[in-house]
């Protein structure tokens, strides 16, 4: 690649020169930059506010849609029988 934006068919041929493994370490590089451009992107979009309210908002969000039927396993596993609750 000569050129300093190079073009997509250029990005390919290189990808496709490559040996085998550096694959796994070329898709952690890929997802890193998804990350970042998504990041990017979300901070361009979002307006800035100085409320410390507004700043922890989605601070304990969870992957999990509904854990109210299973709260008391979840407690269950995190508080020991003997000590009590405590950190992990």
């Amino acid at each position: 690649m000569n050129t300093l934006t190079p073009t997509r068919q250029q990005i390919i041929e290189v990808i496709d020169n490559l040996p085998e493994d550096v694959f796994s370490e070329l898709v952690n590089l890929i997802g890193y930059l998804r990350y970042k451009a998504v990041e990017t992107n979300e901070t361009k979009t979002k307006p800035p506010h100085n409320s410390f309210l507004l700043s922890i908002v989605g601070l304990g969000a969870s992957t999990e849609k509904d854990v109210s039927e299973r709260d008391e396993e979840i407690l269950a596993n995190e508080v020991n029988p003997i000590r009590g609750w405590s950190l992990h």
